[in-house]
């Protein structure tokens, strides 16, 4: 028997599209604005190597936006087919505006048919969430039951980040200017945490190699781990450099993901991540 609720995230959940073609999910694109032009964050209309060409050659900095009320509408009525309800994860509403959108219109829908849950988290650590709900539905579950299985996973997850240009996270307003500036004459590479909504500062290191260095002790302190995910924005070499590191401790199923254009605006090219769900005892 088919499920009776389906899966809807955002893009930034950056899942990769056999899983979601297995489960079933569907997806609802952030965009990314280059002046005048405005692409899906579905890396058809704008692939990933044009974007980050783009990203490093142009002075105007691009913007990201929520999909609009109508496109959320148009997917999420799609969604409905066939099923009774469907639950919609998204990215934190501290990091976009994305989840407001999801509510305006599970509301315009009405009734309860449309769950929307903040995961609290961006690219796989929102896809994890969505995974796990989604396969708990696929296993007999019911709306409860995957949402409850999605708060698991949210409750052992992590999300680190080494950006390598705190330039770009300053023109998104995540950094101010003094601090880039530093960085950039320094060299300094944070390590970021993004976890519940916050973006914290966890160490400073001097290198990208030493950055890569912490990213990689943080996940080996961390074993052992249910879900292991490598983040890159345009920098398969360094992804893969981390998972050759990471090989002892890594499930079957550690994907390399190069991250959708709506969260490499924010990072800029050559950054790296990595996101983890702990094994549950």
């Amino acid at each position: 028997m088919p499920p009776h609720t389906r899966v809807v995230v955002d893009s930034t959940a950056d899942l990769p599209s056999e899983w979601l073609a297995h489960y079933d999910i569907r997806v609802i694109p952030a965009y990314v604005n280059f002046g005048t032009e405005s692409f899906p964050d579905d890396g058809v209309a704008l692939t990933h190597a044009e974007f980050y060409r783009r990203l490093a050659e142009t002075r105007v900095h691009p913007t990201t936006a929520a999909p609009s009320l109508g496109v959320t509408l148009e997917i999420l009525r799609t969604a409905l087919e066939g099923v009774e309800q469907v639950l919609a994860l998204t990215i934190s509403s501290s990091f976009s505006g994305i989840n407001n959108v999801f509510n305006l219109a599970a509301k315009e829908i009405g009734g309860d048919r449309i769950t929307v849950i903040d995961s609290g988290y961006l690219s796989m650590g929102l896809g994890w969430q969505a995974l796990a709900a989604a396969k708990r539905l696929h296993e007999g579950g019911t709306m409860a039951d995957a949402i409850a299985a999605a708060h698991d996973v949210r409750q052992r997850s992590d999300v680190w980040a080494a950006p390598n240009d705190l330039e770009f996270l300053r023109r998104g307003g995540r950094v101010n200017a003094l601090m880039a500036g530093i960085g950039t004459l320094l060299q300094v590479k944070p390590i970021i945490s993004l976890k519940e909504g916050e973006v914290r500062t966890i160490q400073r290191v001097r290198t990208m190699n030493k950055a890569k260095a912490a990213l990689i002790e943080m996940v080996q302190k961390s074993a052992p781990l249910q879900h292991l995910a490598l983040m890159h924005t345009n920098d398969l070499q360094g992804a893969e450099m981390l998972r050759d590191a990471l090989s002892f401790i890594a499930p079957e199923d550690t994907p390399i993901i190069n991250v959708g254009t709506a969260t490499g605006t924010q990072f800029g090219p050559g950054s790296l991540g990595v996101s983890i769900v702990r094994k549950a005892f």
